[in-house]
């Protein structure tokens, strides 16, 4: 159960922290559904519903997280949770 109530309260702060970090104009309608999407894939990928993602599960469901792990992974800990997903897609946004 506090599994679950983590998961819900991960899955609320990234619908604020995508709806903060969207350009000015963006389509709150399409930030949803990418933000729907991510969660969805990470939940999917995240086999053993820890919240964590290993290069292992990565490749298996989040290709794109697992070509670009290390990067993600700044605190070296062998996993990689969706808050540094999110904030290593924003910081690839902002470059581009």
């Amino acid at each position: 159960m506090k599994k679950l109530l983590a998961a819900i309260l991960l899955c609320c702060a990234t619908t604020v922290t995508f709806a903060q970090a969207a350009p000015q104009g963006a389509n709150p309608q399409r930030v949803q559904r990418m933000v729907a999407q991510l969660q969805s894939r990470f939940a999917n990928a995240n086999t053993t519903h820890d919240g964590k993602l290993t290069k292992e599960q990565a490749a298996a469901g989040m290709p794109m997280v697992a070509s670009h792990f290390d990067e993600i992974d700044t605190q070296k800990a062998g996993y990689v949770t969706l808050p540094q997903i999110e904030e290593f897609m924003r910081e690839r946004a902002a470059t581009r």
